[in-house]
């Protein structure tokens, strides 16, 4: 099948994309103090060299004490970090490519003894106590309104450096997904209860955010039905449940969603062949990103702990035929393109036997 679709041109508005490939952001950890390095620079430039029309980056931390959860990852506020990322938008740019930042809270997942500050501990929907000691600090409504103005200014700071967008993190049980979740949001304010209350948050932010870059600049979502502690979670079990989710999330000012699975072609809902990307696509009318094991054998999961598996290049024809169909509009590829930064070009030029595998020891550097 031709992979021409693939290398279509997209365009939104202002964002114009070479092509429908997406690099999928990625937790690199090559950032020390969260400023970005002149390899984390050549990292993305490469990969807009070889036709990824547009990267999201890595989780980069919006300017809230309590936002990071891990060590050497970038951040996204202060002179030092921004002016790393302009470098980085610069090369991309150069090359011909469109970025966005991921903007990324961790929330409770944040841990005592985490950088920057040691002694602030993670920040959730509500508060866990242990032995006397704050373990997690459930969240007021002053810091509510201190993390939405947090992403709000970091998604203006994106626009001033040039970026073509943003993506704000709302999937994998980080700070907005554990509102909407119920089995961490058990609040009984306005910002707990049924799934539409447990959603405001996110409606919030995303409306500070649209506020802060105005009507033309693209936002992009990106949200789960799994979870980093779950990975057979739900959050809504029918296509009209999902409907009813993500239509406040739309008109809040999202017009992107990028639709976070861990197969891209797994159907969504029994009785269809539509993946997440698919339904979203169909219930909102808005442009969706699959993702999930593009291009390899073998799923993520299976790299999360110390293996010498092996995933191989896998077959594009299923995913062409989706797109084809237009069930989404892009194509976000993670480690196929961690592991091969030539994966696009490769593909496009039909060197599908020069594609490397993806092994684990793929992540201990940048190429």
């Amino acid at each position: 099948m031709s992979v021409n679709a693939l290398f279509k041109p997209f365009q939104l508005g202002t964002l114009q994309l070479p092509s429908r490939v997406v690099m999928a952001p990625m937790t690199r950890s090559f950032s020390p103090g969260g400023v970005p390095t002149a390899k984390v620079v050549e990292y993305y430039r490469r990969r807009a060299a070889a036709g990824v029309g547009l990267i999201v980056t890595e989780g980069t931390t919006v300017g809230h004490k309590a936002a990071n959860g891990y060590p050497h990852v970038p951040r996204f506020y202060g002179v030092d970090a921004l002016a790393g990322w302009k470098q980085v938008v610069d090369a991309v740019h150069a090359e011909g490519g469109k970025i966005v930042p991921q903007l990324w809270h961790v929330g409770n997942v944040r841990r005592l003894g985490t950088e920057p500050d040691a002694a602030v501990p993670g920040y959730g929907p509500q508060a866990k106590i242990k032995d006397g000691k704050v373990l997690i600090h459930g969240m007021t409504h002053q810091d509510i309104a201190d993390v939405v103005a947090a992403f709000a200014q970091a998604a203006a700071d994106a626009k001033a450096i040039g970026m073509d967008g943003v993506e704000i993190h709302g999937a994998h049980g980080y700070l907005i997904d554990q509102f909407f979740w119920e089995g961490s949001n058990q609040r009984d304010d306005e910002y707990g209860g049924s799934l539409a209350k447990r959603s405001r948050f996110a409606v919030e932010l995303i409306q500070a955010v649209r506020v802060a870059v105005g009507p033309d600049f693209p936002i992009i979502f990106r949200f789960s039905q799994w979870k980093q502690q779950d990975y057979s979670a739900r959050l809504v079990q029918t296509p009209e449940a999902l409907g009813d989710f993500l239509k406040p999330l739309a008109d809040a000012g999202v017009d992107i969603f990028h639709c976070s699975t861990r197969r891209f072609w797994e159907p969504e809902f029994e009785g269809s062949d539509l993946n997440l990307a698919g339904w979203t696509r169909q219930l909102t009318g808005k442009p969706t990103i699959t993702v999930g094991s593009v291009g390899l054998d073998g799923e993520f999961l299976q790299f999360m702990v110390d293996t010498d598996k092996v995933a191989q290049p896998a077959s594009l024809e299923n995913l062409l035929k989706r797109l084809n169909a237009d069930e989404f509009d892009l194509v976000a590829v993670g480690r196929a393109l961690l592991v091969d930064p030539d994966w696009a070009a490769k593909v496009r030029d039909g060197r599908e036997q020069d594609i490397l595998p993806f092994s684990r020891e793929a992540l201990a550097s940048l190429v």
